[in-house]
């Protein structure tokens, strides 16, 4: 089977290998669409945390399901999606639940090889039923997860006022459910295009380029002097990630989605005095799966609004330079692989 490699930071290699084998307790997906994330295109930079050289990239991923063992309920043929997040299911984190932060995890596509295959072999347990979604929408799922399961580690309650900075495809995912949990949501971005993306297609009205004006005063403007109840960093940048708690009212609670290899740093006694929390917010769990999901069969959330640009498997290597550049508006590149 073909498979693309990237094999040092800015270059991709197409290579030839083996399909994989069924395994007690795995299943095999000929993948369909592969949706292109941050973390791709921080690997493809070389900026991206947690990361090794050569790798297959690819962890947003949709296909049908060819062979299996042990996946009770599951029929040969069927479009699925699957979390991509390999987990021990022993440690400590996992014992709570909390298997989207296991001690040991293995991200496909981060730690381990990913889906720019034509054929992937992933643990039974990890497949998610396809509940009559498209490829397109099933590829997008695991993104939004990632947003929604901030918006819970948050617990954004209906009217207050909840500020994502980052309006990437993670940050729009956060923004869609702070919405759907009834916050008052104001993006914060550096490029208006998207911002009037989040205006157009998530009905926010509260946006604000920081490079044009002074994004601590509007913020204060539109909450009345309070300033925002939830503060969200969907950027991973530096600079955003240390401004992050100037937007934060007295008592407000703060949640890192985004990530970077830096440490960063705040002011102890602003953080202190509003007794802050602080919190991040890693991958998604099932719930988080399930729950977007519903929100998409129920039309709360519209998936395809996300799909920007297409491709095919064999023009990854061509166009991928492409999707790096802001000036070609990008919210989400999916590439198909039938």
């Amino acid at each position: 089977m073909n498979t693309l490699v990237c094999t040092t930071p800015g270059s991709f290699e197409y290579k030839f290998a083996n399909k994989p084998a069924l395994e007690k307790d795995t299943a095999i997906l000929k993948i369909k669409r592969i949706g292109i994330c941050g973390t791709d295109l921080h690997a493809y930079r070389g900026t991206q945390p947690f990361f090794n050289y050569p790798r297959i990239l690819g962890h947003e991923l949709a296909g049908e399901l060819v062979e299996f063992d042990n996946a009770p309920g599951f029929s040969i043929g069927e479009a699925v999606t699957f979390i991509p997040y390999f987990n021990c299911g022993t440690c400590i984190a996992c014992r709570a639940g909390k298997a989207n932060c296991c001690s040991s995890i293995q991200v496909c596509g981060v730690h381990i090889d990913g889906g720019m295959v034509e054929y992937l072999r992933v643990p039974s347990y990890s497949l998610v039923h396809g509940e009559g979604l498209s490829y397109d929408e099933l590829a997008l799922i695991e993104p939004l997860a990632i947003g929604a399961h901030g918006i819970r580690r948050a617990s954004v309650r209906a009217g207050e006022f909840v500020v994502v900075i980052g309006a990437g495809p993670i940050g729009l995912g956060t923004i869609e459910f702070a919405r759907i949990a009834g916050g008052k949501v104001i993006v914060i971005d550096v490029s208006d295009g998207r911002l009037q993306f989040c205006k157009d297609s998530l009905n926010i009205e509260f946006t604000i380029n920081p490079a044009k004006e002074n994004a601590v005063e509007r913020v204060k403007e539109i909450t009345g002097g309070d300033m925002a109840s939830v503060v969200i960093d969907a950027t991973g940048n530096l600079n955003a990630v240390n401004g992050g708690i100037n937007y934060l009212a007295h008592g407000g609670r703060y949640v890192l989605i985004g990530l970077q290899k830096e440490a960063f740093s705040f002011s102890h006694p602003e953080f202190h005095k509003r007794e802050s929390t602080l919190m991040s917010s890693r991958n998604a769990t099932r719930a988080d799966f399930e729950y977007v999901i519903d929100c998409i069969k129920k039309g709360m959330v519209s998936a395809k609004n996300y799909i920007t640009h297409e491709t095919s498997f064999d023009k990854i290597k061509d166009n991928f330079e492409s999707w790096l550049d802001p000036a070609n508006g990008v919210i989400k590149a999916m590439v198909k692989v039938d």
